[in-house]
């Protein structure tokens, strides 16, 4: 899991029953927690797996792999190493049970670091890549080209800066972030971790639903304009779309609203921390933080109508012929008039519709 209060668990301890990480660790089954986080970072390898490696046989077999495509492939890859962080540090505190350094531990400081640091890096990433994927369906309903170098530069460059920065303010220079002698100290030590961790996940949290509501809009005048009519073929284009927008927001709020609602509790009730809350929170994130990779895998996927094999593409609706296979499903079979051609709808909008 990606948590700033998890991560000052990474810090030098003293051990007196006065500091609050050690209060709230006599109530914290660290093995329970961590076999929770095992479990979960194994379900969440898989789940990037399955969506990465499928399309990299097609792709050796001559399938073409379309913009918004490649920004998914790109988001599995980032959840996989996410997982995987977690899943070595949850190995390892499962089997040495040093969650906690002791105070001269130096080495289990530097391991809890440099794997908090792997992970808060990749889960980041996760998150601009997920932004970058609203922008990249936005870009491609108004005709606008794709900018992948660009989306690479941000969701590689300003994680590498929100998690360097956070982090190292956080452990520089002797990784001691408990029982600091001032409020003020600890706001200057600690916070800053917290803004690098939670304002990404609330500018995705807060942009994606606004620029999908925008892309459905317009899918739909895209839809309906060229004929001057709004039919049940066009209704359930526009609808399979939104469909599929409202799962890819609600997976994220899923998964990471946790994170947010521990962060504004850690903040909000410092002197009078509910402890058993928080604990149980922690929970929540253990298990819904690496289980994005499988989700994601679910909503970003696209099947075709038998169900019976993945189909590289969704289809671009561009004639009466492209739009017939949904007359199976109309109970006015044969009822429409023959329809002219519409105006061509972008192939990759709803490249990977979920149902």
């Amino acid at each position: 899991m990606s948590d700033p209060t998890i991560q000052t668990f990474c810090c030098h301890h003293t051990g007196k029953k006065e500091d609050l990480a050690v209060r709230i660790m006599d109530e914290f089954n660290t093995d329970t927690y961590n076999v929770v986080c095992l479990v979960s970072s194994t379900v969440g390898i898989l789940g990037a797996l399955y969506q990465i490696f499928p399309d990299i046989t097609k792709s050796q077999f001559g399938f073409s792999i379309t913009r918004g495509r490649r920004i998914i492939i790109w988001l599995a890859i980032a959840d996989l190493f996410a997982s995987l962080g977690v899943m070595v540090r949850s190995s390892l505190w499962l089997k040495y049970k040093n969650i906690m350094p002791m105070p001269e531990d130096d080495v289990s400081v530097l391991f809890c670091s440099i794997t908090s640091a792997w992970t808060q890096y990749f889960y980041t990433a996760t998150w601009f890549w997920t932004l970058f994927y609203a922008i990249d369906t936005w870009n491609t309903i108004k005709g606008r080209d794709s900018h992948l170098l660009l989306y690479h530069s941000f969701a590689w460059v300003l994680p590498a800066a929100t998690t360097g920065i956070g982090l190292s303010i956080l452990y520089i220079p002797n990784a001691t972030c408990h029982n600091l002698p001032s409020a003020s100290s600890a706001i200057l030590r600690i916070l800053p971790n917290y803004f690098a961790t939670y304002v990404p996940i609330a500018i995705v949290m807060v942009a994606n639903p606004i620029i999908y509501t925008l892309s459905s809009k317009n899918v739909e005048m895209a839809v309906a304009l060229p004929l001057a009519q709004f039919t049940s073929k066009e209704r359930r284009v526009v609808d399979a779309l939104r469909l599929k927008f409202f799962f890819i927001n609600g997976v994220f709020y899923i998964c990471w609203l946790p994170n947010l609602i521990n962060g504004i509790l850690v903040w909000t009730m410092w002197f009078n921390m509910p402890v058993k809350l928080i604990i149980s929170i922690w929970y929540v994130m253990a298990l819904l933080n690496p289980m994005q990779a499988l989700l994601n895998a679910l909503v970003y996927r696209k099947w075709n109508a038998n169900k019976s094999k993945f189909s590289p593409s969704f289809p671009k609706f561009s004639t009466k012929e492209e739009l017939s296979h949904y007359d199976e499903l109309s109970p006015l079979l044969g009822s429409e008039p023959p329809r002219l051609q519409l105006t061509r709808i972008p192939p990759s909008i709803n490249n990977y519709s979920t149902l």
